[in-house]
């Protein structure tokens, strides 16, 4: 029998001949535009390399789908972009390689820095962004926002705000010193959000902080969220998680490090979320809590079918640790082969439980293991070193399809199990021939 013939190229994916052609043209017609600070740019000018425009909302107001503007090295008035780009020609922003492109004052139409106001694919990128009025980049009401390795410090309430914003990927920030809240606030229902590999620190109050906001409209659950590879450390002096989830389901939060965080590490719950907390994963986080701070993990409010594996959790402070987990939270929890303190609770602290009674009350972390200090889990803890040391971290860990490397891309497992926490391996050799216990923390290489 005759086998059929092969569909051209274009049908296969769903084209027509005549809309294939039509993207083709669309494509053609993105354009490459440069700003740069008077005297060299203009806005009366081309906007192009030899004749740039000068400032960001005329290029704003200027582009279309598939255009990317290079901001060259100076200080600028922020903007407010209303243009949407599509999944194919995304419109781009970004600061040239190489050059510190500035934000030293809000744009005209709202207190931030930049504005993504109703504009679907659109990418910020690289820009430094300091004190501004309220956040460093707010996007609203969009989708298919990138917002990539921008630096953010001392804003007035955030350095990144995102609402109803569905497919947002937050990725390689920097977001410190937020005066009144968040670094990374994603807020509003907002689907399918990716925070990753930022570093997020001395935020006032939680270094990400996701809320599903009933009372905003919408459904008031943020779903499928992933927060991973991130780097949060010295938040909450004005009371908030390293990690908050109100009305966050059905979620993945694997290989963060956050430590010296003032309250406590990550913490799922309801309050202005539309439902409580539930069926998310929570999977290789090393996770210290200062000591003024809380709880390593606190699930509460119902928030139920969660997973906990393979993390660190430990507090240093004198009468909390390791989990405070709601007992009507224990519903459908699975929590096993994690490196905690031996101090659990199912009331907030009322009573605590050593790991053998936490055992005996849930079922829970039969292979867990409890250590009275953390000092001998890593190389040096006291300088900013996570990585592990000899001991009862490795190897702990079940090996998960869910977390198939650790915090710096090595992967895992080496040896018989995955490591707890972030990061896999002891003594492992980087390509620059030093070994893990040498590398730099991130909290010495701040920008």
């Amino acid at each position: 029998m005759r086998s059929a013939p092969l569909k051209p190229l274009a049908c296969a994916f769903g084209f027509t001949a005549l809309s294939f052609l039509s993207f083709l043209a669309q494509a053609s017609k993105a354009d490459t535009y440069y700003v740069a600070p008077p005297p060299l740019g203009s806005d009366g000018q081309a906007g192009s390399e030899g004749a740039p425009w000068a400032t960001l909302q005329h290029a704003a107001d200027s582009v279309a789908a598939g255009d990317t503007v290079i901001v060259r090295a100076g200080d600028y008035v922020g903007m407010q972009i209303t243009t949407s780009g599509t999944m194919a020609l995304p419109i781009t922003f970004r600061a040239a390689d190489g050059e510190i492109a500035r934000v030293v004052a809000d744009n005209a139409s709202t207190p931030d820095g930049i504005n993504i106001e109703g504009a679907d694919h659109v990418v910020v990128q690289g820009f430094r962004i300091d004190g501004r009025g309220r956040a460093g980049i707010r996007a609203v009401l969009c989708e298919h926002v990138v917002i990539r390795d921008n630096v953010l410090d001392a804003n007035d309430r955030w350095g990144i705000f995102t609402g109803f914003c569905d497919d947002l990927l937050i990725e390689g920030n920097s977001t410190s010193n937020s005066l009144v809240e968040h670094g990374i606030y994603v807020s509003n229902s907002g689907d399918r959000p990716v925070i990753r590999g930022n570093l997020i620190f001395d935020n006032n109050a939680n270094g990400i902080h996701m809320n599903g906001d009933i009372s905003q409209g919408g459904d008031g659950v943020i779903s499928e969220a992933v927060v991973e590879d991130n780097v949060i450390f010295g938040n909450g002096n004005g009371g908030g998680s390293g990690i908050n989830g109100d009305g966050v389901q059905n979620s993945l939060f694997r290989n963060n490090l956050i430590y010296d965080t003032h309250a406590s590490g990550i913490s799922l719950y309801q309050i202005d979320g539309g439902a409580p907390s539930n069926g998310n994963r929570v999977l290789n986080n090393t996770v210290l809590v200062a000591d003024d701070g809380r709880w390593g993990l606190n699930v509460q409010d119902g928030s139920t079918g969660n997973v906990v594996k393979n993390n660190i959790f430990f507090s240093r402070h004198g009468f909390r640790g390791a989990m405070s987990i709601c007992s009507a939270c224990v519903s459908g929890l699975v929590s096993n082969n994690n490196v905690t303190e031996d101090r659990f609770t199912l009331d907030d602290g009322d009573s605590v439980l050593t790991l053998s009674e936490w055992r005996t009350a849930t079922g829970q972390d039969l292979q867990s293991v409890a250590v009275t200090t953390i000092d001998t889990l890593f190389v040096d803890s006291a300088s900013g070193d996570f990585h592990l040391a000899q001991g009862p971290a490795v190897d702990v860990g079940e090996v998960l399809v869910d977390v198939p490397d650790d915090l710096e891309g090595r992967a895992r497992p080496i040896g018989a199990a995955h490591d707890a926490g972030c990061y896999e391996g002891v003594g492992v050799v980087f390509a620059d021939g030093f070994e893990s216990g040498d590398a730099t923390s991130w909290s010495a290489t701040l920008p």
